[in-house]
């Protein structure tokens, strides 16, 4: 027997679970299938074990300067305990995703879901299958890391993040491919506890999405904690020998470096999990790897949307369930439901030090027509920051000359990824100088060297 919904939601991530209970909330009797862990990657490979395992790895470069605060005694690590806590975090929030869903009655169905006809999803259980059916049907599938020609995982040698995450032991060399987000933060976390780690680059500069002043502030604090960085570098070969691998690269002279590393984490990107789900049946286009919608995320056949990782870029969880929000107010009618505006997402990427940011940058921004006026504040000058042992930073602001509107905020050093969401909130009721100015900072934050940025752009800075 097929039993109905309103709306059915194939996929558990941050878009997925998100949006089934929106529409819930909604009123609408909703069902979610799932075949692995509710809340996704982000949930339990992704977003939260990563940051938990980096709270560890700042913790640990802490107790290596004790004596810097005066204090006495050394820090040391279990790994294996570093790993167990990051894993009773994701299952802890993992249950609380089910809890969730309980609480607003959602329907879980566990199994492997696909489109079988207009408004009717197929679920495969332990070899048998049932069928339920909803005249609106959210694809929510996620993405998985994309491997290289030839060099694909193995997961013992060549890993991917899932591997990164629960290593046997602490490598004494690594390789990190790809200086994205997911790269960085895995080379700051390893190298905290000691790995020798090496980052290989093919573009000219690491965190290539972000504003480039701030990506070459980055470079240069890696490398002075320690990191061997290669911006222009491509990957020629990977081979696995003995207990290690052999990689080939060009560097940016285009001469051709061979070097063995204990093990490799391959961070080159992401592509959408599109196959198996009766997209080709059913008619929905699919380009380079990702669902095509509009929008409102509507696909090209009716009744059957798509949010999250499977659209494409930027592959960022909150913007996965903003749009299963967005996707779901559209389908309910609810009033004043807007476009998602890609240029209000705020990027985070959680290395030592933190960088974050939102909207354009210094040289988007100029391409763009805009003349600009760019202000700038060092950590050096702020006294949380000086207090905290952490005077590396800055806060870079772009704003249009003429009306004064903030196109992108650009930030580097401790705590930034907490304080974005100030320029986050400004950009989306697109505020001017003139409000932020009148903002009244609290006193000692490092968030004033914010407004100080601000007022630097306009040539007021007070204390720089």
């Amino acid at each position: 027997m097929t039993e109905s919904y309103d709306l059915v939601v194939l996929g558990g991530g941050p878009g997925g679970y998100v949006a089934a209970i929106r529409a819930a909330q909604l009123g609408m009797k909703t069902a979610l299938v799932e075949a692995r862990e509710l809340g996704g990657v982000c949930l339990n490979w992704g977003c939260i074990p990563t940051k938990t395992l980096l709270r560890a790895a700042e913790i640990h470069h802490l107790g290596s300067r004790l004596e810097e605060f005066g204090l006495s005694g050394s820090v040391g690590f279990d790994l294996d305990k570093v790993v167990a806590r990051s894993r009773a975090v994701a299952a802890q929030l993992s249950q609380g995703v089910q809890y969730l869903l309980k609480k607003n009655k959602v329907t879980v169905i566990a199994g492997r879901g696909r489109l079988a006809g207009a408004g009717r999803l197929l679920v495969e259980s332990e070899g048998s299958e049932s069928e339920i059916a909803a005249p609106h049907i959210i694809l929510a599938t996620g993405a998985r890391p994309r491997d290289l020609p030839g060099m694909a995982f193995d997961g013992k040698l060549i890993w991917s993040y899932r591997e990164a995450m629960i290593p046997d032991r602490l490598p004494k060399s690594l390789l990190v491919v790809g200086s994205g987000a997911i790269g960085i933060e895995f080379a700051s976390f390893y190298h905290e506890l000691g790995t020798q780690v090496t980052v290989l680059e093919m573009l000219d500069r690491v965190l290539p999405v972000e504003d480039e002043e701030i990506s070459g502030l980055l470079q240069k604090a890696l490398e002075k904690q320690g990191m061997s960085i290669h911006t222009g570098a491509s990957l020629e070969g990977l081979t696995t020998a003995n207990d290690g691998v052999v990689a080939r690269y060009k560097n940016a002279d285009g001469g051709l470096v061979e070097s063995e590393f204990e093990r490799c984490i391959m961070a080159v990107g992401i592509t959408g999990n599109v196959e198996n789900i009766g997209l080709e049946e059913a008619g929905v286009t699919v380009d380079r790897g990702h669902v095509v919608i509009d929008q409102w995320c509507q696909t090209g056949v009716s009744g059957v949307y798509a949010i999250g990782d499977l659209v494409g870029p930027p592959w960022l969880a909150h913007k996965a369930s903003h749009e299963g929000v967005l996707c779901v107010e559209k389908i309910a009618g609810v009033d004043g439901v807007h476009p998602l505006i890609t240029g209000n997402i705020p990027g985070c990427t959680y290395c030592r030090p933190q960088v974050a940011s939102v909207g354009l940058s210094e040289a988007a921004a100029r391409a763009a027509g805009h003349e600009v006026r760019v202000g700038r504040f060092p950590f050096v000058g702020n006294g949380k920051a000086i207090a905290l042992g952490e005077p590396e930073g800055l806060i870079k602001t772009v704003f249009d000359a003429t009306t004064g509107e903030l196109l992108g905020a650009h930030m580097i050093g401790a705590e930034v990824t907490e304080m974005i969401q100030g320029f986050v909130v400004a950009k989306t009721m697109e505020t001017t100088e003139a409000e932020l100015m009148a903002s009244i900072f609290p006193h000692p934050t490092i968030s004033e060297a914010m407004h100080e940025s601000v007022l630097d752009a306009f040539d007021r800075a007070l204390h720089f």
